[in-house]
């Protein structure tokens, strides 16, 4: 069977799996259901499969949840048919799971990352909104899929059942990595701390999304990753009653305030785009109570590491001198990061000569710019650093709305673009290297 008879066969599979994904969203390390329908995939095919701690350095993950939180998704998963042995497995939010196919015969290693988490959006129940009208909505409320991340899970086990199907043409091993935490820059550093990228000679990821193009067109190469920090900052006043003695209470709303504003006025640099956000700020009771506590999530990003690390710096000093003003003892909290990675001009050629005869392909163009952070930086560099070469493609698709979106959808012909793209890719490659 050829690549592109495979991939058509698979399309309804494709589908139904998006589809089941997208009903079940899961926030960073709290993916036990996903994980667990991940692996039911994996467990049918011909590799070894890694959950738990022996997937990733659980010290090196950023921003984990609270225990509360991480019970509450435990319990989720029980509900939803997880065995209480596998929940055990990735207790403490030890989500994702790594895949490994060895051919036995001599060949590279081709890893790929497949991201797996969802955002805390609340999702669109518009008739218009496809998932709304066709009955795969969400299901967890104040959750979605809102970034194509059930895309990718989905593009992973297509890729899986490709090598499966193809394991006596192929030689090599290959390393299928399904990350939990991208939202955030939180779980690729600490899968990468585990070793899974030490030794490999070639990388692929990719996005579903981001260009304006039609669905079928496939990017070789993104460039413009903004190197990211994501902050979490605590604000610690006094309360006082508002009439009675104002005086007495240190104000920790205002001074939030005050720093949500005077971020936006850090001087852009000279050397590259930057950017800093407020995302989200929290803060006071009642009306004639003075706030002793406020909360703020925030990120900085940065066309360079460099440009980044001046944001933070800047960011860190406008808290600080914001807490100051109003006697307000501050807290920053360290959530989360992304390098400015690069792709290697390797694939400028590799990826369309491995796709001339894609039929799902309308078309190669050489770069997207993703003007956004992703944590898939990381594994990069360390491929890079060793030797490897590696590149994150990028599969347009018309979207109704944007990334983030509490309406976001994908046309889900994408799907097959993606899973023939990443098999056309490992055939040339083990062609190639077989020569």
């Amino acid at each position: 069977m050829t690549i592109n008879q495979f991939v058509e066969s698979i399309s309804s599979y494709l589908i139904e799996k998006r589809r089941s994904f997208h009903k079940m969203p899961e926030l960073g390390f709290t993916e036990y259901v996903t994980t667990y329908r991940i692996f039911q995939q994996l467990d049918e095919l011909d590799f070894n499969i890694f959950v738990g701690e022996e997937t990733l350095v659980a010290d090196e993950r950023y921003g984990v949840p609270t225990q509360s939180e991480l019970d509450e998704a435990e319990v989720r998963a029980c509900h939803n048919g997880v065995p209480q042995a596998f929940i055990e497995k990735m207790q403490g939010g030890q989500t994702g799971i790594v895949a490994v196919l060895d051919t036995g015969r001599p060949g590279p290693h081709t890893a790929m990352r497949f991201d797996i988490d969802a955002l805390p959006i609340k999702e669109s129940q518009d008739d218009e909104h496809l998932p709304a009208s066709n009955g795969f909505r969400s299901t967890i409320e104040d959750c979605m899929h809102a970034c194509g991340h059930d895309g990718h899970t989905t593009i992973g086990l297509g890729v899986a059942k490709f090598l499966h199907e193809h394991h006596d043409e192929l030689t090599g091993r290959y390393t299928l990595l399904f990350q939990p935490a991208e939202e955030g820059g939180r779980g690729a550093k600490a899968m990468v701390a585990k070793g899974w990228l030490d030794d490999v000679d070639y990388f692929l990821s990719g996005h579903l999304g981001i260009g304006d193009q039609e669905a079928g067109v496939v990017s070789a190469t993104s460039s413009r990753f903004l190197a990211s920090s994501k902050l979490n900052v605590h604000f610690k006043g006094k309360s006082a009653h508002a009439g009675v003695e104002p005086n007495e209470g240190k104000n920790a709303l205002l001074a939030a305030a005050s720093a949500s504003l005077h971020l936006n006025s850090i001087p852009r640099h000279k050397d590259g785009a930057t950017r800093v956000n407020v995302g989200r700020l929290e803060a006071g009771s009642g009306r004639n109570v003075i706030a002793d506590y406020a909360y703020m999530e925030m990120e900085t990003r940065g066309e360079t590491t460099e440009l980044n690390q001046y944001m933070l710096e800047q960011a860190k000093r406008m808290i600080d001198s914001s807490g100051q003003l109003y006697d307000v003892e501050t807290e920053v909290e360290f959530m989360g990061e992304a390098l400015n990675g690069r792709c290697d001009a390797e694939f400028l050629e590799l990826i369309p000569k491995a796709n001339e005869d894609n039929r799902f392909v309308t078309g190669v163009i050489d770069t997207i710019e993703v003007g956004a952070s992703e944590d898939v930086t990381f594994m990069m560099e360390r491929v890079q650093d060793q030797g490897g070469k590696a590149t994150f493609m990028i599969f347009p698709s018309s979207i109704p709305n944007g990334h983030h979106h509490p309406a976001f959808d994908f046309d889900e012909y994408s799907l097959k673009t993606a899973v023939s793209t990443f098999a056309h890719t490992i055939q040339y490659i083990n062609e190639q290297e077989t020569i």
